[in-house]
């Protein structure tokens, strides 16, 4: 087979097998634990058994006394030693005005615990045992406080206070839109329709566990840290901004795969703070691995928020106004990604693909006994779509209304595009009718009946639910860099910023380097996580293809381009009569040529170089149209997927195997929230429930068959030179309103009536089975 055939089997748009797999499944993958150094010793957290409680002293004596215990580490004696509190503002103002609060996280709790979980003390010895003896001898003296771990319970009166800044436990507040003109539309409404809606929280759940191993180097100075995250330059940047005497250029963050992320290794943890501590003031390299107990007590969570919404609408079933009440519980600490999730971002997508003309949106972030909240997969997004997609199929039933249809009269036409939405984002492109029409033809919607009839017969009530809606993506980081190097032994090597965790964006990237260099996809290698060879933003909001993929086709023409002055003087031609094509370069209208990688031989410094930048002009907006039909066991509450169908308008596709997997893999795990997952506190002792994956219950793949995922690529983004929108997070947004609006359709069918709406998430067997016995949990409003 010809370079040239290869080569176009490869590039962009092809369903190749990811170049991260052969690895991955010969176990030859280079996990942070796989690594073991000389002189390695072991870190161990000792965490607090209390929600909220006053550290009064610590004895450190007789677990320094064990063997192979080499230090202890309290709060205190890193206070002592220089390091500095956790970097995080509150990024809104308080509802008094003041500025946003939160109790200053330190990376060991100095004085007093916020969350069970929270750490007290480290302990490192020469073995991982002896790290744990260590840690069970230390003797902390707490004094146990009272806690709260509900938000609406933790702005009552007489509720424990978790900071003297924010003694009504609240750490910040947003308003958006305009409240007066929602209340007069409000007022002049045909037909308001209300929900009180629980987002519970959730707790990612990585197949990898985090794990930090920091090596110092007496020789340099230099710290290098290797660990699993979504971000290595933000993390280096955190580090050397905590401990003292330190700068970034002696910090270098390495990361090598990564067991999944989900948004939850994007920032810098306390944990990371403090290997890099130890490493550097006992002069030996320390790791530590979390157990799966600490990634559900102390790795930040999602979602967790509470609203009170409400939807105008005219007599023909215009929605006039959205106005929503919200509380976000952030955790013991107000950190600033979690705020920024709930009261802005998720905001951002409020009125989704509808053409709503007045919002009033009135969000709080409060602070409890519980664990903070941070991304996870979709951040604020599916929070968002949730809640409109729930109002729209309650405005449907209120109103006698086919939701699909409720749906088509309120969505923003492409004629309106471009289209600023009340919030003032700018979609760019978008046919959502279009879209809509396509999943209801790939759901057979107009079959439903007939199907539902059959479910009957059966014994099982069967419901179906849609959702149609977009989302934001990019984290307004909108540039990457990327650096090519073309090496004499036939590799074109990519350096990136971006990172994977799993979803196999490398092939992407790599797909779009064969597009420009014409070579087959096995001669193209991507390095990743290294902040020595390529810094950037990373990879979080569903970003790395359009930020980082046009700067390796932008890189990769530089090259070319750079390549074709390099090739004119060895073959003693103008650069103006040189062409390019599959991997070698050749004078205009003769045979006389030379290859790529020869070329690279000859040169200084044997390689090819060069770097290309891309900057996105806005987010881009993927939209779809999800619909899920359910069954129901009637005598136990039991849901099972029935069917689900999704038409996904995502641009330019450049590895159609990923995409699917992205938003298949998503689907799931926005099904998850809808039937099975939650973190649960208990609510008088603050104690984390669901600790363990025998509480905290996964969706498994065998409930999951018989996708139909279709993509639309008609509507390329125009906001970056690639035309792709980011798909990473799109599934997980539809799935969950799907899902719940379809079992509450067969609630509603089942002779619940308006009764169904009620019915809050998990619905677990047991929530479902109460439902139809009319038994609901409801929000405790203030």
């Amino acid at each position: 087979m010809s370079t040239t055939v290869e080569a176009a089997r490869y590039g962009s748009g092809k369903a190749v097998r990811r170049i991260e797999d052969p690895a991955l499944v010969r176990g030859a993958g280079q996990f942070t634990d796989d690594l073991k150094r000389v002189g390695q010793t072991h870190l161990v957290f000792l965490r607090s058994p209390h929600a909220h409680a006053v550290i009064k002293s610590m004895d450190k004596s007789a677990a320094l006394a064990l063997p192979g215990v080499l230090a202890i580490y309290s709060g205190a004696d890193l206070v002592a030693a220089g390091v500095k509190p956790m970097g995080n503002a509150v990024p809104f103002p308080r509802p008094d005005g003041k500025p946003g609060a939160s109790a200053t996280r330190y990376p060991i709790a100095v004085d007093r615990v916020r969350f069970v979980g929270e750490a007290v003390a480290a302990v490192i010895a020469e073995s991982r045992e002896a790290a744990m003896n260590g840690a069970e001898a230390v003797m902390v003296d707490f004094e146990d406080l009272p806690s709260v771990t509900d938000a609406l319970q933790a702005i009552r009166p007489g509720a424990p206070v978790l900071c003297e800044q924010a003694p009504d436990n609240i750490a910040s507040e947003m308003k958006h839109g305009d409240a007066a003109a929602a209340d007069a539309a409000f007022k002049r409404a045909a037909h308001v329709v209300s929900l009180d809606i629980v987002n519970q929280r959730l707790a990612p759940a990585s197949m990898e566990p985090r794990v930090v191993l920091a090596e110092p180097d007496a020789a340099s100075g230099r710290l290098t840290v290797t660990l699993s995250s979504q971000m290595p330059t933000a993390v280096r940047d955190g580090i050397a901004a905590a401990l003292p005497g330190l700068s970034k250029e002696q910090v270098r963050l390495r990361v090598g795969d990564v067991g999944g992320g989900f948004g939850m290794k994007t920032g810098l943890y306390p944990e990371d703070i403090v290997v890099a501590h130890a490493a550097r003031t006992l002069g030996l390299p320390v790791k530590w691995c979390a157990q799966r107990l600490e990634e559900f007590s102390a790795s930040s969570h999602g979602r967790d928020l509470v609203t009170k919404a409400e939807l105008a609408l005219d007599a023909n079933g215009k929605v006039l106004a959205l106005r929503t009440r919200s509380y976000a519980n952030v955790g013991g600490y107000a950190m600033t990604v979690g705020v920024v999730i709930q009261l802005l971002i998720g905001p951002w997508v409020s009125t989704s693909v509808y053409d709503i003309p007045a919002i009033s949106l009135h969000l709080t972030a409060v602070m409890t006994n519980t664990t903070p909240t941070g991304a996870y997969r979709g951040a604020g997004r599916p929070e968002a779509i949730y809640v409109i997609e729930r109002l729209m199929d309650a405005a449907a039933r209120e109103m006698k209304i086919d939701g699909a249809e409720l749906r088509r009269r309120n969505m923003i036409r492409p004629d309106q595009m471009p289209y600023k939405n009340p919030m003032g984002q700018t979609y760019d492109v978008g046919q959502f009718e279009k879209m809509l029409d396509q999943g209801l033809a790939l759901a057979d919607w107009k079959g439903f009946e007939a199907r539902r009839a059959a479910s009957k017969a059966a014994g099982r009530l069967r419901g179906r639910g849609i959702a149609t809606f977009l989302e934001w993506t990019g984290g307004n980081a909108l540039s990457e860099v990327v650096t090519v190097n073309v090496l004499p032994e036939g590799i074109v090597e990519l350096t990136v910023a971006t990172m994977p965790m799993g979803q196999g964006i490398n092939t992407s990237l790599a797909q779009l380097a064969v597009d420009v260099f014409g070579v087959p996809l096995d001669q193209i290698r991507v390095v990743h996580g290294d902040t020595d060879r390529a810094n950037g933003f990373g990879s979080a909001g569903s970003r790395s293809l359009f930020t980082g993929g046009a700067a390796v086709q932008v890189a990769s023409e530089r090259t070319i381009e750079q390549a074709k002055n390099l090739a004119g003087e060895a073959l003693e031609a103008s650069s103006r009569d040189i062409e390019y094509r599959a991997g070698r370069f050749t004078i205009a209208g003769t045979d006389r040529g030379i290859g790529l990688f020869e070329l690279a031989a000859k040169q200084p410094a044997a390689r090819i170089t060069a770097e290309g930048d891309a900057t996105a002009g806005a987010p881009s907006w993927p939209n779809a149209c999800h619909v899920c039909e359910v069954e129901v066991d009637p005598d136990t509450g039991a849901v099972e997927i029935a069917a689900y169908a999704s038409v996904n308008d995502i641009g330019r596709v450049v590895s159609p195997t990923i995409v699917r997997g992205q938003i298949e893999g998503g689907a799931v795990q926005g099904i998850g929230q809808a039937l099975c997952e939650a973190v649960a506190y208990d609510g008088d002792s603050g104690q984390l429930l669901t600790a363990s994956f025998m509480d905290y219950a996964l969706p498994h793949a065998d409930g999951f068959r018989g996708f139909k995922t279709v993509f639309d690529t008609s509507v390329p983004c125009t906001t970056n030179l690639l035309g792709v929108k980011g798909v990473g997070e799109l599934g997980t947004i539809g799935a969950t309103p799907a899902v719940v609006n379809a079992v509450v359709d067969a609630l509603a069918a089942a002779g619940l009536g308006r009764d169904a709406e009620k019915v809050q998430m998990p619905l677990t067997a047991s929530t479902v089975w109460r439902a139809l016995q009319r038994d609901f949990d409801r929000p405790d409003w203030v």
